[in-house]
């Protein structure tokens, strides 16, 4: 199958078809028809084989997590996904492997009424770029600038338990048969918090996605605010399996520069805490307050109110 062939055959058949794409699959570019009232957000990630997967991960798991990865982003700026395009590189046409892989993309598209609206395939090392564009009312959208010293830092759902499945799959940690699965579909099929993110432009003053690890990511939010954080190392949510594997020491590293969460870090004023906390309730996400803003441009931690020292800033391309 060659690779127009290729696109129509696995492509162009979704079940999401958007009334704002004038003009999507099988032209130079695609057409899109937006609000005057709206902004739009626009968000790219590449996923290449051996780095942001294991080489063995199956295709459906590859194509959920290349979608999620960047509604992730989406989510973080408060907007509502809409439309993506996507770039495959891969070694050769394998049937069976691309409808698995499809299958993935189309069912988060579908979940979120996302449509695909063009890309491009190449021969050559696997390797998936996507980018997803959202929108927001004007105006209302979230950025890692804006925290203010006083600021309370909240997080969505447990940490780490990504960076535990890794550990297991790279032989560094044996996990009980009963835990693997789990662990592995929160690295294989991560969950944009994307209602949460929409319900946080009304309240947040900043927020960024987990994907490199808290440290490193809150790090952005610093940097782009001019603040400092504290971290309370006793409030990090960490999943029972988590507590159930590792002595509490190695879990909170894991939660600290682990990567792979997709969870939603950001920082809520004093006098929005009560008024998100509500409002977050509705969706059945957890979300923890796990430290305070402050004006000490440093991040520091604390476990039971004493402080304890950073062992590693996270995951970051071409450091090594």
């Amino acid at each position: 199958m060659k690779e127009f062939e290729l696109i129509k055959h696995f492509f162009t058949e979704q079940s999401v078809k958007r009334k704002d794409v004038l003009l999507g699959i099988g032209d130079d570019c695609a057409v899109i028809a937006n609000s005057e009232n709206q902004n739009i957000v626009v968000t790219t990630d590449t996923l290449v084989a051996g780095v942001h997967f294991p080489l063995n991960t199956s295709a459906r798991a590859i194509g959920h997590k290349a979608v999620a990865v960047n509604l992730s982003d989406i989510a973080a700026m408060g907007a509502k996904p809409s439309w993506l395009s996507l770039a495959i590189t891969m070694p050769e046409v394998n049937n069976d492997w691309l409808s698995e892989f499809c299958a993935g993309v189309f069912e988060l598209c579908e979940y979120y009424n996302v449509e695909l609206i063009g890309g491009d395939t190449t021969q050559g090392p696997l390797s998936i770029t996507i980018t997803a564009q959202g929108v927001t009312p004007e105006g209302k959208y979230l950025s890692r600038a804006g925290a203010k010293a006083g600021d309370w830092l909240y997080v969505t759902g447990d940490l780490g338990d990504a960076a535990l499945a890794l550990q297991h799959i790279n032989q560094k940690v044996s996990l009980e048969s009963a835990f693997i699965e789990p662990v592995k579909n929160k690295l294989d099929y991560p969950k944009p918090r994307v209602l949460v993110g929409q319900t946080l432009r009304e309240y947040a003053s900043s927020a960024i996605d987990i994907s490199d690890g808290l440290i490193a990511d809150l790090g952005h939010i610093c940097q782009a605010s001019n603040v400092g954080a504290n971290i309370v190392l006793d409030a990090i949510p960490l999943s029972n399996i988590m507590r159930d594997s590792l002595i509490f020491e190695d879990a909170i590293n894991l939660a600290l520069t682990g990567g792979d969460d997709y969870e939603l870090l950001f920082t809520v004023s004093e006098d929005n805490k009560v008024g998100m906390e509500t409002s977050l309730s509705h969706t059945g996400i957890q979300v923890t307050c796990i430290g305070q803003i402050n004006a000490s441009q440093t991040i520091s931690t604390t476990l039971n109110n004493k402080p304890v020292p950073i062992n590693d800033a996270g995951f970051e391309h071409f450091s090594t």
